[in-house]
This record gives C-alpha cells, structure tokens and sequence, in this order.
C-alpha cells in the first residue's frame, strides 16, 4: 500500500469515485463518507456513496445523505453495483478490512479500481489497498479526511457541507471531546471548522436530541433491569435480549451509546453491552485508562477495534456470552481490579 499523498496530484482530474464505509454505519463512517464527498465533487468528479447497509435515523440530517446508495435495498442494488465496476478510485473509509462491508465484500474486492484506504482501526489489510493511510492514533476518520484535505495543499475546498459532515464524527468518536485519543490537533480542527462558519450547537441537536418516546423507555428499562455491575473486576455488563428490541421497536442506531452508560459509575473501567440480535449476539466494549479492549475482543469474542473501544460477536445464545463474559473478566482480573488511569 503506497502512501495516500501520491494521489494528491490527480484530485485535479475527474474520475469516476465510489466512496464507501462499514456496514450499519455510524457517524464517523457516514460524516467521513459525506464529508469527501463534498470535497470531490468540486473537482467535478463523478461520486457515489454507498453504505453496505441501512443507517440510523439520526444520521440523515448530514448534507449528502439522501444520495448515498444502500447497497441492501434491492432496488439500489444494481445501481451501487455498476458504480463500482465503473469506478476509477474506490475510497474505503472507516474500516480495516474487506469483510466490514458485508455483502460488498466481493465486489469490492473484485473491482479494477484502485482501493483507497483511510482508517484508524488496528492490524489494517493492507494487501488489499493500493494506496492509503491508517493510523491508529487518530481519534477518528473524520480527523483523517480532515487531514487529508488539508495535506491535499486544497483547504479552500473545505466547505460548510463538509465541516459538518467531519465535526460530527470526531465528536462521536472522541465521546464529546471527553476520551483520552483527543488530542491538541482534534481541538485545533476544531477551532479551524469553527473559524469557518460550523454550528456546532445544531449538530448536536441533529445528533442527540431526536429520541423517540419508545426509545427512551428502553433506555430506562435498560439500566433499570438489564445492568449488572461487578465491582470486584470494576466492570458492568448491559445484556438485551431480542424481545427488549421488539417490544420497544428498536430501530437501527437506537442501541448507540448505551454502552457508555456504565462508564459514569463510580469505579468502573470496563463497560460491555450484548445484544441478541437474532441470527448473532453483537457485542461492544468500552474502557478506561490502561484496560485493552481491542486485545480483549480479539481473544474472546471474534473482534476488535481500538485500545479504549471495540466490537465483538458470538453465535452462541444471550446467556451463553453472557457466561463466557464473566470468565474472561475472572481471567484478567489483575488488569481490571487495578484501576489505573
């Protein structure tokens, strides 16, 4: 994989482009994916977004969105297709390898475009990239498109659909500016958007204050009986079964930050939601200080992601991984009763 700057000369010249991003994406996929997009497309070239999969509600107030294809719908199926055939340069953003695109996968990996890669997640596939850049310390890809376009020598292309786009994901993706991956360049492109006319005040409405009334409810039936706290290993466990999410018609994206929740009690280092979701149990990790998810992820539970927040799944049933949990928290409990920050 050659580095991402070789490309910069060519942005110049239309191309035909396919940007595209991890299934059942969230803001820093979509606002990474929409933000390029906006850049690209005052170059005149052809652009296309497309999400392996249907996204959360609140995601569809990002300027673009009405536009990206999701590859699930059959109808959009063919069209999202053709552009990948007929791409020049295909742009994989936020994720490591081909698989995190679901039913893409093939043909992403069969296309004749060249694959770009922009991403922060840990051990990257680069085989399958021609150029790119991954850095695991950026607190997001959002910060990387943002980069991007300022290396690029084209920062008067950053216009306001793209600042939005950008804010929104490395807010999410640093918790609110609150996790220890914000450093002193997210708030200086911070500032940088601001100085450039972003709201950022609306972004966060768009974002945070649009739940449903069903929502809500599940969010206090969730903490209220769904949450185990093991104060011995400085843990708390989040399990919801799959008749909470049809009893509370739990759409795509509602089950986003529940997590964190946990976090705010006194004491507490590792945060673990499971959630049935049918054919699989979806699991997410969340810690704090020294505690490594990602490693963690990997060992038990078929996942990864980063130091401080990560993904899992198990086939097994709800309760199962619920048991399997707590054996993997008993076998580090040096880490986790260590509270280290």
């Amino acid at each position: 994989m050659q580095s991402i700057a070789n490309i910069y000369p060519q942005l110049t010249v239309p191309k035909k482009v396919v940007v595209t991003m991890h299934q059942k994406p969230d803001a820093d996929a979509m606002g990474s994916s929409l933000g390029l997009y906006h850049f690209l497309k005052q170059f005149n070239h052809e652009v296309t977004v497309i999400s392996p999969t249907n996204w959360a509600s609140f995601l569809s107030w990002m300027p673009g969105a009405d536009k990206v294809l999701d590859f699930d719908r059959p109808h959009l199926k063919a069209k999202a297709l053709e552009a990948i055939v007929g791409a020049d340069w295909v742009f994989c953003l936020d994720f490591n390898t081909l698989s995190r695109t679901k039913n893409m996968e093939q043909a992403l990996s069969d296309t004749q475009a060249l694959r770009i890669l922009i991403d922060h997640h840990q051990q990257p596939q680069v085989d399958m990239f021609s150029f790119g850049e991954s850095n695991t310390e950026k607190s997001s890809t959002c910060e990387m498109i943002y980069d991007f376009i300022i290396a690029s020598g084209h920062a008067d292309k950053l216009n306001n659909e793209a600042a939005q786009c950008i804010y929104a994901g490395v807010m999410t993706d640093t918790g609110s500016f609150r996790f220890p991956i914000t450093s002193a360049a997210v708030h200086r492109l911070i500032a940088d958007l601001k100085n450039r006319g972003l709201n950022h005040s609306k972004i966060h409405e768009d974002l945070f204050d649009n739940f449903s009334e069903n929502r809500l409810k599940f969010i206090g039936n969730v903490l209220l009986n769904r949450l185990v706290v093991f104060y011995e290993y400085n843990t708390a466990l989040i399990t919801i079964p799959q008749a909470d999410l049809i009893k509370y018609d739990i759409k795509t994206g509602d089950t986003e930050g529940l997590v964190n929740y946990p976090l705010s009690i006194e004491g507490i280092k590792l945060a673990t939601i499971i959630i049935d979701r049918g054919e699989e149990r979806k699991l997410s990790f969340r810690s704090k200080g020294d505690f490594d998810v990602n490693e963690f992820a990997r060992k038990y539970f078929s996942g990864g992601g980063h130091k401080n927040a990560a993904g899992g799944q198990s086939e097994k049933p709800l309760d199962e991984v619920a048991k399997d949990f707590e054996e993997a928290i008993k076998q580090n409990r040096d880490q986790l009763s260590t509270y280290n920050f």
